[in-house]
């Protein structure tokens, strides 16, 4: 397996294992970098089942999530965190890359 330095906060394990507590095994969290957004780059997040052969598989206290190829470059050194707030809960990077980002933390510039 490869290996790069991003990873899975705690907060998100908990949630992944939350989410297949009546469903099973915890799904897998599809992490992916695409063009677009209000600042030019915008994660993308998914819940699959399994990841693809070129996937960087990150893990955490059983719970693990899949980044494809051409995004790693773009989160090396983030932390995909989950954040349970007033506004509402969500899967967010934590981006040391990101130069800028919009106000919904989606989007970011590089």
């Amino acid at each position: 397996m490869r290996t790069a330095d991003i990873s899975l906060s705690e907060a998100a394990a908990h949630r992944l294992k939350a989410l297949a507590k009546d469903s099973g095994p915890p799904p897998l969290l599809r992490v992916s970098v695409k063009g677009g957004g209000c600042s030019g780059f915008q994660y993308e997040f998914a819940l699959v089942d399994a990841p693809q052969p070129d996937d960087l598989v990150v893990e955490t206290d059983g719970a693990r999530a899949a980044i494809d190829d051409v995004s790693v470059p773009f989160l090396k050194g983030s932390i995909v965190d989950f954040v349970d707030e007033l506004a509402g809960a969500e899967f967010r990077i934590r981006n040391p890359n990101a130069r800028s980002s919009c106000g919904c933390g989606v989007s970011f510039s590089i």
